[in-house]
């Protein structure tokens, strides 16, 4: 084996490994009597729902994180990668067409090895807990709109990604990281205004007794929020959710249909302050901006590798190319991924504790929000008692117990 060999099939198999002991311990972890303070919101068939929910998504889990890494070195070791290659290249002569193919293709595997786990999980696991609401004719045409989205927005980007790297030189990772910074930002407006509507209806919240909760709170705290939609979420799922989207004058705070269903306009006033305490502390700003520095560093480092020969003789390919070395930098850089992964994830934890505390000192209340969250875990079979090596990996929310926990020591 080669020494790029080596370090790509040690970081894949120390990733894997990580992932599978965190689930393992997970597993062991799970508590057969309901935790304190949560007795309210689980009886006791909940609470055993509860965790043969969180044992049968991280079985299938396991599986399917087993089957792609097998899939991914058989297909590696066996020079897929090169006849994969060599087969495009007979067939299309100009490099980048034969790129953004060669990746559609790659994607297209991946998509399709990903399907069965995706059906599984909404009609088998979501439909015996409960949760699922998609009719598996919604879920055909959520997949295809998808792959037209895809088709229509992700490869034109990967085409204009290489046509950089293969035509502008050195300036070549600076005029990427401009371009892929400008559709970050851009992609803040055009996802909740063109691209959400293609899967749900967002109807604007009508006048009551929420609106009007909603709207003091927001103008009591200098944050005013024109732009309240319910999104048709129960037409997925039972589970429940709201989140802020967008910046400046297309920010717009977006609540579940199933949230307003089951929780009064005070624990949704809970839920709105804690959101509200991302944009206050400016926690959406500060990931965008870090977001914006990690990928000038990625793009920095692929154009090292891009064309590295050592590179290509790593995964079997005889012809140096711009879209291979793009693919192949991916696997590369997965150990840079894996650390700085978790340390985003540990970012947005500190994140959402202080999100707490904001929504906390700006309501005046630590009942509502601890006591929301709690009928949140319950409704939507949160884990309560994951272990600290699955959150360290996986996590970017605290667990709720923990949340719950800090939000008394405020």
């Amino acid at each position: 084996m080669t020494y790029i060999q080596i370090i790509i099939l040690s970081a894949v198999l120390i990733y894997f490994s990580l992932n599978l002991l965190s689930f393992f311990l997970n597993l062991k972890n799970l508590n057969a009597e309901i935790p304190e303070g949560f007795e309210d919101y689980f009886d006791k068939e909940k609470y055993k729902n509860s965790q043969n929910y969180i044992l049968k998504n991280s079985k299938l889990e396991i599986i399917h994180s087993f089957l792609n890494l097998v899939v991914f070195i058989v297909f590696w070791f066996s020079g897929g990668f090169g006849y994969l290659d060599n087969l495009l290249t007979s067939i299309f002569s100009w490099e980048i067409l034969r790129g953004v193919i060669y990746i559609a293709l790659l994607l297209l595997a991946k998509f399709i090895i990903n399907l069965p786990f995706s059906l599984y999980s909404t009609f088998v696991i979501e439909e015996k807990f409960g949760f699922n609401q998609t009719s598996p004719k919604l879920y055909a045409f959520d997949k295809i709109k998808m792959i037209i989205i895809t088709l229509v927005i992700g490869l034109p980007i990967i085409g204009i990604i290489l046509g950089f790297f293969q035509y502008t030189g050195n300036f070549a990772w600076i005029l990427c990281w401009a371009g892929v910074t400008v559709l970050i930002l851009s992609m803040q407006i055009i996802v909740p205004l063109w691209i959400m509507p293609l899967f749900n209806k967002f109807t604007p919240l009508e006048d009551g007794e929420l609106k009007q909760k909603v709207m003091d709170y927001s103008r009591k705290n200098n944050f005013p929020i024109e732009n309240i939609f319910i999104m048709d979420s129960s037409k997925r799922s039972k589970k429940s959710n709201a989140f802020f989207s967008g910046f400046g004058k297309s920010k717009r705070l977006v609540l579940f249909d199933t949230i307003i269903k089951k929780h009064s306009p005070q624990e949704i006033v809970s839920i709105v302050a804690h959101e509200t305490g991302h944009y206050k502390k400016k926690h959406i700003l500060t990931a965008t901006f870090l977001g914006i520095i990690q990928t000038g560093v990625m793009f920095y480092l692929l154009s090292f590798f891009i064309s590295f020969e050592d590179l290509f003789n790593a995964f079997y390919v005889e012809q140096v190319s711009v879209y291979a070395g793009l693919v192949f930098f991916g696997f590369l850089y997965s150990p840079v991924d894996l650390f700085l992964g978790v340390i985003m994830l540990r970012f947005s934890r500190k994140n959402e504790y202080e999100a707490d505390r904001f929504a906390v000192e700006s309501t005046g209340n630590k009942d509502v929000l601890a006591n929301t969250l709690k009928k949140l875990s319950a409704d939507n079979y949160s884990n309560l008692s994951p272990h600290p090596l699955n959150v360290f990996l996986n996590y970017s929310h605290p667990h709720v117990a923990d949340r719950v926990k800090r939000i008394y020591s405020i």
